[in-house]
């Protein structure tokens, strides 16, 4: 399985569950609140591993050429305790296999990616597909069941533009339709209480542009989302999905047959 989806997986299914007991809590407190996952420009100077320490994965991307294996290879092993991943826009169609083998760990996928780009199951490689958050509902809830490891949305269009009240209500109306955990792409500059906000809209991890001037920002937040509060609410449809029932059916109670006569 791909490392960010696993990843992926036990934050949601975390989130989808608050534990009880001992044991179970201290080892919740180890898994995060929320992923963060560094977007970094292959075209920018210096080495990639001084500042995204603190990143749970590293989206690979470039405005100049495309990202070939060869290309990324380099990054990969400087970074190799990190998941790395890049776009199908940015890698191209047909070489799957070539990308898994210098260390790509997911594909970012977008609805108007081709069929035959998806990974196979033998790939081993993670997929995360990119959605406008003014996707009709019914198209939402298809997504449950494609096969897509994750989703992807970006609410705050412009990196200057703060959280408002119609990005959280759409936040929160994918954070309902979806089963599947949800990553949100965020402005560099999101305060704490719109993280909080965030949070609380059953996201399970945000995309941030990674800067090189700024070698700690990963960490510093990393630690914002540690003392992030518990989620007040949980949502039952992802929790369900998460976390499957697995007893046995129990048969629908039917009236006692009366063998007398009435009186």
């Amino acid at each position: 399985m791909s490392r960010l989806v696993d990843k992926l997986t036990r934050t949601a299914t975390r989130n989808a569950s608050q534990p009880m007991g001992f044991r179970t809590a201290r080892a919740d407190r180890d898994q995060p609140k929320m992923l963060v996952i560094a977007r970094v420009k292959m075209d920018n100077t210096g080495q990639i591993a001084d500042y995204v320490t603190g990143a749970d994965g590293v989206w690979l991307h470039s405005a100049r050429a495309r990202l070939t294996p060869k290309a990324m290879q380099p990054v990969t092993e400087s970074i190799s305790d990190i998941p790395c991943g890049v776009s199908l826009e940015d890698a191209g169609t047909g070489n799957n296999k070539a990308l898994k083998k210098v260390g790509c760990d997911f594909l970012v996928l977008t609805d108007s990616s081709p069929v035959d780009a998806m990974p196979k199951e033998e790939d081993d490689i993670g997929t995360i597909l990119g959605i406008e958050p003014s996707l009709e509902d019914s198209l939402i809830r298809v997504i449950n069941n494609l096969p897509v490891d994750a989703v992807l949305t970006n609410v705050i269009k412009k990196a200057s533009t703060t959280l408002a009240w119609h990005d959280l209500m759409s936040l929160q109306r994918l954070g309902l339709l979806l089963t599947k955990p949800l990553l949100v792409q965020v402005s560099p500059g999101i305060s704490s209480s719109e993280l909080k906000a965030i949070h609380e809209a059953d996201v399970d991890g945000i995309v941030v542009e990674a800067n090189p001037v700024k070698p700690d920002y990963f960490k510093e937040m990393r630690k914002t989302i540690s003392e992030l509060p518990p989620h007040t609410t949980r949502k039952r449809a992802k929790s369900e999905a998460l976390l499957p029932f697995t007893g046995s059916p129990q048969p629908a109670a039917t009236p006692d047959e009366d063998d007398g006569d009435y009186e």
